[in-house]
């Protein structure tokens, strides 16, 4: 497959790197920090353990944004990930990858996202047995509104969702080291229990998922000052700095509720607070924490829909849901669908124990499988593209993207491990069948030799 030479205008570089340091690590933080300490605590059993599976994590996502900030400044595109696939494997493949995010990634990760923004403001607002799924539905409809109105208006809403999460933390961190009933954690809790190779990895998956937002944050690699030496130094404070910070929670929460208050608990940050500064300051937290989980909806909703778009100008049948609305920047009929589902998927997991991990069952394994893809992409693409300007490149190539492959595809088979144990991957198989049977009568409807390529690839 030849890949055309088409070149896109330059971004400017006009970003230092403080800058891009504060606004990697503002895109990162997201309301996961409030949700996974507990469930990597009971996956693991082992304070030792704990520490080691969020570090490995942090080692991950930077392999991860390493080969991203390649591909993104190499290949500039709306579409993202979805475009160096198609590039790499071609358009089936793209395609497949692409609908999978539409009815299963984007729209799992919003409802997963505001399972927790649910779970948190009914402590705030409590609405009966299913109150965290209303709380969840009202808040998929409220920001996709946000957004249809608006680029603009939801860049804004981002900015100020930010503030909260940030205080957040630091009220987190506070209530946890000034626990009343605190105390330091006995040396036989280190490394006294080696949990199964599966389990290590499902609690990575879960480390991976409050890291998310590394492969967006690449995207800033195109309009940094001083070159590729640069971004690495970039990357690497960025994800030490958070690293840093997750850290800083877990052994906050670890002092202040211990290991097993911690692995036993859905609510870890409030829980905290409760016990350090009184029922009040709980609800006040519970409700902060349900602001800051926004940043992670609203940011998920901008990425999601942009890729349906994508897909959209690819296949001439999907052309209606490609329609954007120039005066706003918004993709509305890719938002519409993308939060019909996410409302779907609501529904669904009130039928689960605990719907955050209900979402986490049904999108992970289908993430991390295409995301191998994503990392395989850079090999593919160096070999059949050697003469692309590629303003960033990926340090100790071949090394870094193989590690991060294999990564993926060990956390592809932690996580369907898991999906298959608690009976939750049959719902995934079949919307991936379903996007085998779409693709099917989409090429039995177009005429693929008359149709224009807007991607910047050629087809086979």
């Amino acid at each position: 497959m030849d890949i055309k030479p088409i070149e896109p205008s330059q971004p400017q570089s006009l970003l230092g790197p403080v800058g891009a340091v504060a606004l990697i690590v503002g895109i990162v933080i997201g309301a996961g920090i409030f949700k996974t300490p507990s469930m990597v605590a009971s996956i693991s059993g082992d304070v030792g353990w704990i520490l080691v599976i969020w570090i490995v994590g942090a080692m991950v996502s930077i392999l991860g944004a390493l080969c991203y900030a390649e591909l993104c400044t190499a290949y500039p595109h709306v579409g993202g990930d979805y475009h160096f696939i198609h590039g790499a494997f071609g358009r089936r493949t793209s395609f497949l990858y692409a609908w999978s995010r539409a009815v299963i990634i984007n729209p799992g990760s919003i409802a997963l996202l505001s399972f927790v923004f649910g779970d948190y403001f009914t402590k705030f607002w409590p609405l009966g047995e299913h109150s965290n799924a209303v709380w969840a539905c009202a808040i998929v409809v409220i920001l996709t509104l946000v957004n249809i109105y608006g680029l603009k208006t939801s860049a804004r809403v981002q900015m100020l969702l930010t503030i909260f999460e940030i205080l957040g933390l630091i009220i987190v961190i506070t209530a946890g080291f000034a626990s009343p009933v605190a105390s330091t954690l006995p040396p036989s809790l280190y490394f006294s229990v080696h949990p199964s190779w599966p389990d290590l990895g499902l609690g990575l998956v879960f480390v991976l998922l409050t890291f998310g937002g590394w492969n967006e944050s690449a995207y800033v690699s195109a309009e940094l000052k001083g070159g590729s030496g640069t971004m690495v130094r970039v990357i690497l404070i960025s994800m030490g700095i958070l690293t840093a910070i997750y850290l800083l929670v877990n052994v906050a929460l670890l002092y202040g509720l211990g290991l097993g208050g911690l692995s036993n608990t859905r609510t870890a940050a409030s829980d905290i607070v409760g016990i350090s500064f009184g029922a009040w300051a709980q609800k006040v937290l519970a409700l902060f924490i349900a602001i800051a989980a926004l940043t992670s909806i609203n940011a998920t909703m901008v990425v999601g829909a942009r890729s349906s778009f994508a897909m959209a100008r690819d296949w001439l049948t999907l052309s209606p849901l490609g329609h954007w609305k120039s005066e706003r920047g918004s993709p509305t009929r890719a938002y519409l669908l993308q939060t019909l589902i996410s409302l779907g998927l609501i529904v669904l997991g009130t039928q689960e124990a605990d719907g955050f991990t209900a979402m986490v069952e049904f999108t992970a394994p289908v993430f991390w499988g295409f995301l191998c893809l994503v990392g395989l992409s850079l090999f593919l693409l160096r070999k059949r593209d050697p003469h692309r300007a590629r303003p960033f490149k990926v340090p100790l190539y071949p090394i870094t993207p193989a590690l991060f492959s294999i990564a993926c595809a060990y956390l592809t088979y932690s996580s369907l491990g898991y999906a298959i144990s608690q009976n939750a991957i049959h719902i995934s198989l079949f919307l991936l069948l379903s996007g085998l049977l779409a693709l099917f009568l989409l090429e039995m409807k177009e005429n693929r030799n008359n149709k224009k390529d807007v991607s910047g690839f050629s087809k086979k």
